[in-house]
Parts: C-alpha cells; structure tokens; sequence
C-alpha cells in the first residue's frame, strides 16, 4: 500500500530531482569549459594534438583496412616470408615471376643492400618522404596498393590486431572497415555478352531494359550458386578471424563493408556486387557495401551511371542493406568540368546511397542547393576524409566543400580513409578541422564523433546503444579534465 502523503516518499523524490538536476547542470559546466579551453587552443597545433588525442573519437566509417596498415609490418611480413622484390617498381610477390628485375629479401641481406631498398619500399608503399615533386601524388596513391597487397594474404589477423590496438591507443571506439573484396572462381565467359549490352542500354539512359537485363544476369548468378560464395566469405573468412581473435570486447568494436572495385566490366562487377549483397544481407558482421578505385578512370567513368543502377537493382533485391559509394572524389583539373557536375547527385538520387565517402566536388554539382538539402533531410551523411582530400586531390582549407555541407546542415563523419599509406591517424584529421575551420565548434566536433556512431551501419541496436552509452561516459570523463586550473 502507497501512502500518499508520506513525507519519506516526498524527500526522496525530491532529493532525485536535486540530483538529476545537478548532474545536468555539471554536464553542461563540463562542456561549456571545455568549450572554452579549446577555443583558446586552436591556434596551437600541439595543444590540439594533445587535446583530440585525449578527446573520444567515436567511430571511423571510411577506412579500409589495406590501406590503414603501415608501411612497416608489411615490410617485415614480406621479409620474414622471404618474398621477392622487384628492385625497379618496388613491388613485391611471394613467386618469381618470369620476366622483371626480381630479388629475394634474403639476397639483398646478404649482399647489404636491403637497408637502402628498405627506404626505397617505404617511399612507394606511402607517402613516407613525399617531397611533392617527383611522382603524381594520385599515382603514388593508387599505386602503392597493389605493390604491397600479396604481403597482405596471410596476414589478415595482424592486421586486424594492428588496427584494433592502434584505434584503443588514440580513443577510438568503432572501426567499418572494407576488409577485402569476396573470392569467387565463378566462370562467367559465357555472360560477357551483357557487357556491350549493358553499356549501351546505359548510353541510351534505359532504366527499364538495364532493369529487365540486370533481372536475366541476376538469376544466371544465382544458378552459378553466388550464394555459396558469400556463405563461405562470411562464416569461414570474416566470422572465424573476428572471433577467432576476439576483435569485439569492451573497449573496441570493429564491423566490415563488402567492396566492389569499379575499373572492372560490368558483367564481373555486378557478379561481384550481387555476392556482396549477399554476404551483407547474411551477417551481423557484415555491416554494408561500397565501390572503390578512383573515380576517374576510364572505366570507372564509362560506367559510372551503369553502377548506380546496379546498386538501385541490388537493393530492390536486399533492401535492408545498407551502401556507402565514394562519390564526388573529384576535382577540377583531374576530370573535364561538366564530369564534375553529376557524380554525387547519382549516388544520392540513383543509387539511394546511405552515406557518401569523400563528396569533394559537391560544389561543381548541378543544383547542389537542393542536393545538399535532400542529404540534409534524408540523413545522408557525408564521409570527410582531410588528410586524403588534400594528398591526392589538393584540395584543402577553403577549397573543401565541408563548410558547404555544414550550411546545409548535412550530417559530417570525420574519417582517416588510409591511415597507413597517407601516415595519419584520427587525432590528426581532427587537428586539421579545428585549425582550418574556425567556425567549427567543440559542440560541432562532438557531435561528428557521436554521428560516427548514429550513422554508422552496425545492424545490432544493443550494440549500437552500447557504443553510445560507452561515449557518453567517456566525453564525461574527458571534459572532467577542463578547466584545468
């Protein structure tokens, strides 16, 4: 029985509000010092440094995981596996291949010149002593990752170790990482008739019959049993090393995007995308979706409108998948003008992109206003990558459309893309953003790191609301630090 009136009942009620009460009231001082400390520090870089090192980073939504490990391990991999070196390209492969200038690690130790090929590897597996002049820095870019890639194989876990323990040491909670497109030895030869087909369908602006020719070669995959190579990605490669390695635990959480690489012919990147879809739709581990390779190349160029519409079919078919698309990684100069005009507005109309990686050109685009309003009302985010905008397309400061996407109120994630090769971290692209962007807040900032974590693609909402919980804890624990006299 309730007594109404029991003065008991009354205190302890109101010593629950005094409470609450004062607990807002600390939370908001914390902030607003915090604030106020960081204001005073963002001219300096190394205040900044030590502040966005100690500051919670949420998650990191444009990552992929062969480009975000460094130089270094791979080198010692490839050392220790006595792999060969081609000592003109810098390359490296496990077999000797018939023809090149090829050595094994072992004879260039023993001939004392692996020391010298060591800084020769590094300068060609990242940006390590780039001097801004002597090789295209897209080139050296794109390039550096089909050099180190064969000392990937076999290396996965230690990579994913690396990563992990890397993300923990500068307080990043979540990794979505684009671990490694998904085997498959189906045999399509006898489908390359869709190729021409397709591409022309595309040309006339055909959606009707590139849906009708999309259905055909989509139940001539199924019959070439995609769904077996998607299984077999999820349970006995991306499941086993996840857990084999116990990446999940109380300070880190790491999901995986399935990626399509879009220099190849349509009739292989839609086998590819479809198995993607798959993959994606079968696993929680599985997070989302995703094209890569640089924009701007002759194929990728070719098709690019094709490749939307192969999203906007496989997501007729897997609609609770979710899709990323490096869209707008352009700039004036890199492409003719009028290419700079439609890239982004595909993926987000086309496609139905749920997020956007880069989105560099958004400027350029046709009627961008209203672009950037529908991203804005949709909740597309857009996916800043500052340190990659700036080597590889030089675009940076004032050139950067990040302002224009926070205009319009469209959500930003701040992301490394490829920490490794552009030798970078997270702390980094935040230092960047506060001296850059001075209309940028701490409110601001915070806010990008908790959308890393709203809008991220982890399908399991307890895990999710964890990740939330565990930053609101960690932001109180950080502002605690401020004032600091």
């Amino acid at each position: 029985m309730v007594i109404k009136n029991n003065p008991f009942n009354k205190k302890y009620s109101m010593k629950l509000f005094l409470t609450f009460f004062l607990s807002i009231l600390l939370n908001v001082g914390y902030s607003q010092s915090t604030n106020t400390y960081f204001e005073k520090i963002r001219d300096n870089e190394a205040e900044l440094t030590a502040f966005f090192s100690q500051m919670p980073k949420g998650g990191d939504l444009h990552h992929h995981y062969s480009g975000s490990i460094y130089a270094e391990p791979l080198l010692q991999h490839a050392i220790a596996d006595n792999f060969y070196l081609n000592i003109e390209t810098m390359d490296v492969l496990k077999e000797r291949p018939s023809t090149g200038n090829w050595q094994q690690f072992s004879t260039l130790k023993s001939n004392g010149t692996l020391d010298v090929y060591k800084q020769k590897i590094m300068q060609k597996w990242s940006v390590k002593d780039y001097n801004y002049v002597d090789y295209p820095s897209d080139k050296l870019f794109f390039e550096s990752f089909m050099k180190f890639e064969p000392a990937i194989k076999g290396n996965f876990g230690q990579g994913l170790l690396e990563l992990k323990n890397r993300a923990i040491s500068e307080n990043v909670s979540y990794i979505e990482t684009q671990l490694s497109t998904i085997p498959t030895a189906m045999n399509t030869y006898d489908l390359t008739q869709f190729n021409s087909r397709l591409r022309k369908l595309a040309l006339a602006k055909d959606e009707k019959a590139i849906t009708k020719s999309l259905d055909s070669l989509y139940n001539s995959l199924l019959k070439k049993d995609a769904e077996s190579y998607a299984k077999t990605f999820n349970t006995d490669f991306v499941a086993k090393l996840h857990n084999d390695l116990k990446i999940d635990d109380k300070q880190f959480t790491m999901r995986y995007q399935n990626f399509v690489l879009r220099f190849m012919e349509p009739v292989d990147l839609f086998k590819n995308l479809v198995i993607a879809f798959i993959s994606a739709d079968g696993s929680p581990l599985m997070a989302g979706v995703n094209i890569v390779s640089p924009e701007d190349g002759e194929t990728s160029m070719k098709d690019y409108w094709l490749h939307m519409m192969m999203f906007k079919y496989c997501h007729s078919r897997y609609p609770n998948v979710k899709y990323t698309m490096h869209a707008g990684e352009l700039t004036l100069g890199l492409v003719q003008p009028e290419e700079l005009t439609w890239h982004i507005g595909a993926a987000v109309y086309t496609a139905g992109a749920n997020r956007i990686g880069h989105g560099v050109d958004m400027a350029y685009e046709k009627d961008s206003y209203n672009l950037l309003r529908y991203m804005a009302k949709k909740t597309i985010p857009i996916e800043i990558n500052l340190v990659s905008n700036e080597f590889i397309l030089k675009v940076k400061e004032s050139r950067h459309p990040l302002k224009l996407y926070k205009e319009f109120g469209v959500p930003i994630v701040i992301s490394t893309d490829d920490a490794g090769i552009l030798r970078t971290n997270m702390t980094e692209q935040y230092v960047l953003l506060a001296k850059r962007y001075k209309d940028v807040s701490y409110t601001d900032i915070k806010q990008y790191v908790y959308n890393s974590i709203n809008y991220s693609f982890i399908k399991e909402a307890s895990v999710k609301k964890q990740l939330l919980k565990d930053l609101d804890s960690r932001f109180k624990t950080f502002e605690a630090n401020f004032p600091m006299k």
